[in-house]
Order: structure tokens, then C-alpha cells, then sequence
């Protein structure tokens, strides 16, 4: 892992909905499959609207075919009762196919639009800076990727068209029941009243425990991604009770979450469930109760047109309506856990990218009679900086050799906390510095504002000349090779993981990289050579291979200047012969950084330095310092140890 500011483990303050974040989605959801959305919409309401349809023969049936029919016989209205059933049939068909073609335009949408999000998330974790790493959880970054796309999958595949799809068919219904009866219609929308009410009430909790629930899933599955890469370090501190008492406390507090959530909404389709059957019942005897009025001759404003067909109707849509008010209840939760993951993905769209005002060029070149360069448009084996200066409106190339130097750098991750102090460097071209010193001394973090992982708070950085402000953050990395003490191998092959240093590079630019490092003979005795695959971090190799991999890799992009963290701490010494005589090729002819710990690694360093809490306490050569006897003179003598 990077160094820097200690990792949060994703413990900050659950994200709000903020204002905007519906249009936003919305935006998402619909740009590129307008045409789509309309025959959706227009699908969805006509498979609405023929149930709705379909059901207004069931008062036709019963009046005009089965009670006539009864009374004088089937035959007499054999006719009309096929037509009506004819109808009735067509009519759902029609149901059918909408809810068919819908449905899969559908799911093209909410692919399509997933797709998109998780295209915009990797390129936005693209641009970020690696400050914004070293102070995120991964297993937090993982879980916006998972669990919160998967959130929105369901909001945008399911939710959304049910809703839209009640909605349209409560419209619908309402206006039939006004059409049959006024007074069944208003004994129905009082029923509806008290249920969106305890819809309101219960399904308000739900959404807000649910947004809880995805941070401590994240939460969760952050820990469990750092455990299940720390099991060798867990196991041999015998740290597995503790383990297990960390993770059963953020399980407990996920537990908590979402019980809360499906509490309540466990609890709302029961209730629901419940009204309607309460419904039917009361809307049955108050239907009755009609009936009984207009074969009374009381004179009720439209009791007349109260039939036998009209209540088994009305009976028959309010049931209707109660499921589709309980189905749409149940998307709260849907709808709460797509919005909670929406603002966690508009989160991390939203992070600021890594700043880069620079404007200086990393370019071909070739050297003129005169010595001057110019760019070329091919691959040449010179480069140079294409600097463009805007006050004379001229370009001027400055040939890329290696010449880094430091001017009194103070450096803090935060503004308030300063680590490094007064900083002073002068490396120039082909010269090796060496840094040395204790764990948090600040030697990595000097090479970190080398590349501009970070940048400085006071001072200047100066590349060739350039201040490294002005140099493009992409060119100024492409001159830089690191070889880092944690080597990161790539699922695939061999091959490909040499040449991610140089993706065009040629099978025999390859192989001289690797036999430079000192990988080539070990790479022809894997089963497949070259093209051995690699998986979990090349976990079938040794510490030793996959550091000469590294080694390789770095020969391969073949940069002016070589960054080595620490690249031999953590393999044994007999291993470290080899990769050391694969470093010393590497660093033949450029400007290289160490860091090492072991001092028999430094001690033909054009320049040691040795740091103190963020300071160069001590400056020279191997024999200078020694003379000295100093830190450096305690460290080699063994009167100090590094920590």
C-alpha cells in the first residue's frame, strides 16, 4: 500500500441525498435510450390499461350473460358470452406482448445505463490522485462498484417501471369506478387514503435505515477485503480471535442496520395485505348495502345503475389496487437503496481529479548538426522536453538527461502537519543518491514528490531545469521508473506483465529487458515460459521472480531516471545477489534514487543521505560520511539499528 495518511476505514458520516441527485440519475437513466424510454412508457401503459380494460367485462358478463342466463337459459346468450370472453382474451394478449416488449427493452436500459456508470466510475478512479487511495478503504471503493450499481440495477429494472406501471393503472381504475359508481369510488378512496398514509409513515423509516445499511455493508466488506490480504500477517500474530471480534462488531452493526430497514418493511406488505382483505369485505357489504337501497326504491343518487356485475367489479379492481399499492410499497426499499447507492457513486464521480496545469512535453527528438533538437514524429531513442513559452510565442526543446534537483522542499499530507523540512537535493545526470534512515524518516515520501504523487507545500522541484509544476504529470511519470518494494503483478501472462512498461514492445526487446534484469533464465523454466500465466499477484512465483519481473518491467520502459523503495528488503540474501546484480544493470547510465535499509546496498552511492524526522541530517559519499563519524558511521558500525 502506498504510504501516507493512515486509511479511514470508510467511517465517514453516512452520505446524504443531496439536492440534485434524482434529476442527475434521471439524466443517467434516460440520455441515449430516449427512443426506448417511449416505447417503454407507452408499452407499460397499454399493458395498464388492458388489465384495467379487460376487467370492465366482468360487470358485462355477470349482467348482460350468466344472470340473464340463468334466468332464461345459456342458450340465449351464448352468443354475446363468447364475444365478451373473445374480447376479454384479446385484450389481455395485447397485456402480454406490451409487458413482453418492455420488459426487454428494459433490461437493454438498465445494462446499457450501468455500463455507463461503471465506465465514468473507472475512468474518474483513473484521474484520482493517490492521496485519495491512501485515505480510502478499497474494500470501501469495491463495494460502490458491487453492491451500489447492484442497488441501482434493481431500482432502474424493477422499481421504476412497477411504480410507473401502478401509477398508470390506479389512474385508470379510479376513472372506471367514478364511471360505475360514485359512492362505491368514494368508500375506495378512503380505504387508499388510510394505506398510503401507513405507506408514508412505514416506508419513510425503511428508506432511511436503508441508506445505513449500504455504508455499513461497505464498511464490512472493506474489512474483509484487508483480512483476506493480511491472512499470512494474522495468522502468525496468532490474530484471529481479534479478527473475528472486529469483524462480529461490524456484522453486529450491519445486523442492526438492516434489520431496522426490513423491519419496516418486512412489516408493510402484511399490513397492506390485511387493509385490502378488510377492504373487499366492507366493500362487499357496502355494495350490498346498494343493492339493497335501489331494490328498496329509496332514491339514492345513483344507486340505480348499482348492479350484481358492478360490485363483483369493483371487488375485483379495489383488490387490485390494494396489491398494486402493497407491490409499489415494497420499491421504497428498492427505491431508498438505489438512491443511497446513486449518492455513493456520484461520491466518487464528483472526488477531484489529480490537478495537472502543466503544459511541458515529453517528445521524440533528433539532435541537429548544430546540436539543437527537434521534434520528430517517430520513435527515435532521444527525448526531450517540448516546453512552449508563451510571453515570445516560441517552443524550445531541452534535451531529457536526468538532472533532478530539490530546493528547499517542505512537504506535509496535510497542511497543518509538516514532514518533510528544507529539503535539498542535486542529482545530476547518471549519479545514484542514496537515502537512508528510519521508518517515517521521509524517504519515500521525497521520491513520492519526485513524480508528483503529492506535491510540495514550499520550494521547487526542478527536472532538467523545469520546474516539475510545469512538466505534464503523464510525461514527467513516463521519464520515471520505479521498482518498489511490494511488486504488483497482474493477472495474465509473463510477457504481459514485462510489457505493461512498454505495451508495443517486440517478443525480443522483451527477452533483452528480462536477461538484463536477470529474469530471462527463470522465466524459460516456468511450464509455458513466457506465456505462463499469473493469477493473485503472481502468487506462483517466489518474492525473488516477481521482484525481477518488476526489474524487468522498469529495464523494459527503459526511463532516464530509476526509483528504488526498498526493492530488496523482503527477499533473503542469496536472492538478493541475484536481484541486485539485476539492479545494477538497470541503473547503468541513469540518475537512480534508493532507499534501502540494508547499507551494503548504498555504499557505491554517488551521494548518500541520511534523514532524521523529515531532515538531511547527514550528506556525502560512503567514505565522507564514515569519516565523519556521525549517524551514518553509528548505523554502518552497528552502534545504531534502523527501526
Amino acid at each position: 500500500m502506498p504510504r501516507g495518511p493512515m486509511m479511514q476505514r470508510g467511517m465517514q458520516a453516512m452520505p446524504k441525498i443531496r439536492k440534485g441527485t434524482v434529476t442527475r440519475l434521471m439524466k443517467y437513466v434516460f440520455e441515449g435510450y430516449k427512443a426506448y424510454w417511449i416505447i417503454v412508457a407507452l408499452c407499460i401503459a397499454a399493458s395498464s390499461i388492458s388489465g384495467v380494460i379487460a376487467n370492465t367485462y366482468l360487470q358485462e358478463l355477470i349482467d348482460d350473460c350468466i344472470i340473464p342466463g340463468v334466468q332464461n337459459g345459456m342458450d340465449s346468450v351464448a352468443k354475446d358470452l363468447l364475444k365478451i370472453l373473445v374480447t376479454m382474451g384479446s385484450i389481455y394478449v395485447v397485456g402480454v406482448i406490451a409487458s413482453f416488449v418492455y420488459t426487454r427493452l428494459g433490461a437493454i436500459i438498465t445494462q446499457g445505463t450501468l455500463k455507463r456508470f461503471r465506465v465514468d466510475m473507472f475512468h474518474k478512479m483513473e484521474s484520482l490522485p493517490i492521496k485519495y487511495f491512501d485515505t480510502h478503504a478499497h474494500g470501501d471503493i469495491m463495494s460502490t462498484y458491487t453492491n451500489d450499481t447492484d442497488a441501482l440495477r434493481q431500482m432502474i429494472g424493477q422499481s421504476l417501471p412497477q411504480t410507473f406501471q401502478s401509477l398508470i393503472s390506479m389512474i385508470a381504475i379510479f376513472v372506471m369506478m367514478i364511471y360505475y359508481s360514485l359512492w362505491m369510488t368514494l368508500f375506495v378512496i378512503i380505504v387508499i387514503c388510510v394505506m398510503f398514509y401507513i405507506v408514508k409513515v412505514v416506508g419513510g423509516g425503511s428508506a432511511k435505515y436503508m441508506m445505513s445499511q449500504q455504508r455499513s455493508l461497505a464498511t464490512a466488506e472493506g474489512y474483509i477485503e484487508e483480512m483476506v490480504n493480511g491472512q499470512k500477517v494474522v495468522k502468525v500474530f496468532n490474530h484471529e480471535e481479534e479478527g473475528k471480534a472486529k469483524f462480529v462488531e461490524l456484522n453486529n452493526k450491519l445486523f442492526d442496520d438492516s434489520s431496522k430497514a426490513n423491519r419496516y418493511g418486512n412489516i408493510l406488505m402484511p399490513i397492506l395485505n390485511n387493509i385490502g382483505n378488510i377492504m373487499y369485505v366492507l366493500l362487499a357489504v357496502f355494495g350490498g348495502l346498494l343493492l339493497l337501497y335501489k331494490a328498496m326504491n329509496v332514491g339514492l343518487q345513483g344507486v340505480n345503475v348499482i348492479s350484481i356485475g358492478v360490485i363483483v367489479y369493483f371487488l375485483s379492481i379495489a383488490r387490485q389496487m390494494a396489491m398494486m399499492i402493497g407491490q409499489t410499497s415494497m420499491q421504497v426499499n428498492m427505491v431508498a437503496m438505489g438512491l443511497a447507492g446513486a449518492g455513493r457513486i456520484f461520491e466518487l464521480l464528483d472526488e477531484e481529479p489529480e490537478a495537472d496545469n502543466g503544459y511541458v512535453m515529453l517528445v521524440n527528438a533528433v539532435k541537429n548538426p548544430d546540436g539543437t533538437l527537434t521534434e520528430s514524429a517517430e520513435r527515435t531513442g532521444q527525448w526531450a522536453w517540448k516546453h512552449y513559452h508563451k510571453a515570445t510565442d516560441t517552443t524550445t526543446y531541452v534535451e531529457l538527461k536526468g538532472n533532478i534537483e530539490m530546493f528547499e522542499v517542505d512537504f506535509g499530507y496535510t497542511p497543518d502537519k509538516i514532514v518533510l523540512h528544507d529539503v535539498s537535493i542535486n542529482a545530476k545526470a547518471g549519479e545514484k543518491i542514496a537515502f537512508v534512515g528510519a521508518t517515517g524518516a521521509g524517504k519515500t515520501t521525497i521520491t513520492n514528490l519526485i513524480n508528483r504523487f503529492y506535491d510540495i507545500q514550499d520550494g521547487k522541484i526542478r527536472y532538467d531545469g523545469i520546474n516539475v509544476n510545469k512538466i505534464k504529470k503523464a510525461d514527467l511519470r513516463r521519464s520515471l521508473g520505479m521498482v518498489l518494494q511490494d511488486v504488483n503483478l497482474f493477472t495474465g501472462t509473463v510477457a504481459d506483465n514485462i510489457r505493461y512498461g512498454k505495451l508495443d514492445a517486440t517478443q525480443e526487446e522483451l527477452e533483452a529487458a528480462a536477461k538484463l534484469a536477470g529474469a530471462h533464465d527463470f522465466i524459460t523454466r516456468l511450464p509455458d515460459g513466457y506465456n505462463t500465466m499469473l493469477t493473485n499477484n503472481g502468487s506462483e512465483l517466489s518474492q525473488g521472480q516477481r521482484q525481477l519481473i518488476s526489474i524487468a518491467r522498469a529495464a523494459l520502459e527503459d526511463p532516464p531516471v530509476m526509483i528504488l523503495d526498498e526493492a530488496t528488503s523482503s527477499i533473503d540474501t542469496r536472492t538478493e545477489a541475484i536481484v541486485q546484480r539485476g539492479m545494477d544493470n538497470l541503473m547503468k547510465g541513469r540518475t537512480v534514487f534508493v532507499i534501502a535499509h540494508r547499507l551494503s546496498t548504498v555504499r557505491n552511492s554517488d551521494m548518500i543521505l541520511v534523514l532524521d524526522h523529515g531532515r538531511i541530517i547527514e550528506r556525502g559519499t560512503h567514505e565522507e560520511l564514515l569519516a565523519m563519524k556521525g549517524t551514518y558511521y553509528k548505523l554502518y558500525t552497528g552502534a545504531f539499528e534502523l527501526e
